[in-house]
C-alpha cells in the first residue's frame, strides 16, 4: 500500500518544513514519486513523527489506547514479566496498538517505592501487579541485573526515593548500591535511568553515573540551577513527567505527592531547559493517572510552560526519546524510517495545542480506523 500525503506542513522531529509531500510505501517513509493507492490532502494540517511517551506504566488496553491519541510507542518504567511478554507479543503482532519498550522489573530496595502501591494494588490487575524482585546489598546487583537482560529488559530503571515527596517514610537504597547497579547495567550494555524526584536523589544518581533521570525533581530551591547544570554537563537526560506531578500533587490515595511538587516540577524543567540539559516527554502514564495518550498531550503543554518553544516540546516527544533510546528507526520523518505518523489539523509548531486534533495516525504504515 502507497499512500501520498500532499501539500502538508512537516514536522520532521528537528525542524519544519512549509508544505511536502510525504510517501508511505508499505512500513516505511519514502521518497514521494509514482503511483499511490490513496491520496491525503494535508492543506492547513501538520505532519508529525508518531509521539513517543517516555514514561508510562503499561497493563492490558492501555497501547490500543494510546494509539488513539498519536502515540506510537510507550517506554515503559516497571512491568512484570507475565504481564510484560504479553504487551510485548501483542505489540509485534498487532498494529492497532502502540509499540513498547520496557525496563522490566525495577530495582529497588526491598519495600522501596513502589512496593506501597504494589500493596494498594492487591489482585486487581492480576499478573501486572504483584511481588517482584529487589536489591538489599551491592554483592546483589550483578545477578539482578542478569536476572532482567534474561528477561529482555532494554534498559534498567533505578529507583532513588525515601518517600518524603510522598509524605512517607520508605526503605531505600544505598548509594552503593545504586552505583553497583549502575556499573552492572553498563557491562551488560544496558542504559540506566534512575527514578530520582528530590535534588538530594538526583545527587545520589548523578554520583553513580546513570545515563537518564524518569522524572524531574519537584524540590526547587537555591540550587536548582546548579544541579541542572551538573545534569547538561554528565549529559544526562530527563523525562519531565510534569502531568504526573501536576495530577498527583495534594491528592490522597496510594500515590499522591506532598502539595507544591507539581508547581515545583515545572520550576526545575524550566532550569533544566535553560541549562541546555536534553528533556524527553514522559507522563508517567497508569491505568488510573495520569490516562494513556490523552495525558502526552497535557505534557507537552506543561512543557511550554516550562519555557520550551513549541517544536522543542514536539522534539521532545519525537526525536529526543528516539535518540535517546537508541530507536534508530523513528521519531523522525525521513526516507526509510518507520511510517509511525499523526496528522493533526492546525499548526502545533506554533500552537501546542493542536496536537489534540488528530486527524489521522499511521502505525508501521497502517492507517488506524478512527
Amino acid at each position: 500500500m502507497r499512500t501520498l500525503i500532499r501539500g502538508v506542513r512537516v514536522f520532521d522531529g528537528e525542524r519544519t518544513t512549509a508544505r511536502a509531500d510525504v510517501l508511505i510505501d508499505g512500513d516505511r517513509i519514502a521518497e514521494p514519486g509514482g503511483p499511490a493507492d490513496v491520496l491525503v490532502d494535508g492543506t492547513g494540517r501538520t505532519l508529525l513523527p508518531g509521539l513517543i511517551d517516555a514514561h508510562t506504566h503499561t497493563f492490558d488496553g492501555n497501547l490500543a489506547q494510546s494509539l488513539r491519541f498519536g502515540v506510537t510507542t510507550e517506554l515503559d518504567m516497571f512491568c512484570l514479566p507475565a504481564n510484560l511478554s504479553r504487551q510485548r507479543a501483542l505489540a509485534a503482532e498487532r498494529d492497532d496498538v502502540a509499540d513498547i519498550r520496557s525496563s522490566g522489573v525495577l530495582a529497588t530496595a526491598p519495600g522501596g517505592h513502589p512496593s506501597q502501591l504494589m500493596t494498594a494494588l492487591g489482585d486487581t490487575l492480576g499478573d501486572a501487579a504483584g511481588p517482584f524482585d529487589t536489591v538489599a546489598t551491592a554483592d546483589q546487583a550483578a545477578a539482578f541485573v542478569a536476572a532482567r537482560q534474561a528477561e529482555g529488559a532494554d534498559y534498567l530503571k533505578v529507583v532513588v526515593d525515601d518517600g518524603a515527596v510522598h509524605g512517607a517514610d520508605l526503605p531505600v537504597l544505598a548509594p552503593d548500591v545504586v552505583a553497583a547497579l549502575v556499573e552492572s547495567a553498563h557491562d551488560a550494555g544496558l542504559a540506566v535511568i534512575a527514578h530520582a524526584i528530590t535534588a538530594a536523589e538526583v545527587e545520589i544518581a548523578l554520583d553513580a553515573g546513570v545515563d537518564g533521570l524518569a522524572h524531574v525533581w519537584v524540590d526547587a530551591g537555591p540550587g536548582t540551577a546548579e544541579l541542572a547544570a551538573r545534569v547538561a554537563t554528565q549529559r544526562v537526560f530527563v523525562v519531565s513527567t510534569l502531568v504526573y506531578f501536576e495530577v498527583i500533587s495534594g491528592q490522597g490515595g496510594a500515590d499522591h505527592a506532598v502539595p507544591g511538587s507539581g508547581t515545583g516540577a515545572v520550576r526545575v524543567a524550566r532550569a533544566l531547559r535553560a541549562a541546555g540539559a536534553p528533556l524527553l516527554a514522559g507522563t508517567d502514564a497508569t491505568p488510573f493517572a495520569p490516562v494513556h495518550g490523552e495525558s502526552l498531550h497535557r505534557e507537552l503543554e506543561l512543557l511550554t510552560e516550562a519555557g520550551l518553544t513549541a517544536e522543542e516540546a514536539l522534539a521532545a516527544a519525537t526525536s529526543a526519546p528516539a535518540h535517546h533510546f537508541g530507536l534508530g528507526d523513528r521519531g523522525r520523518i525521513a526516507p526509510g524510517l518507520r511510517a509511525d505518523l499523526v496528522l493533526v489539523d492546525g499548526d502545533p509548531t506554533r500552537d501546542i495545542a493542536a496536537t489534540r486534533s488528530i486527524v489521522d495516525v499511521w502505525r508501521r504504515g497502517v492507517r488506524q480506523a478512527r
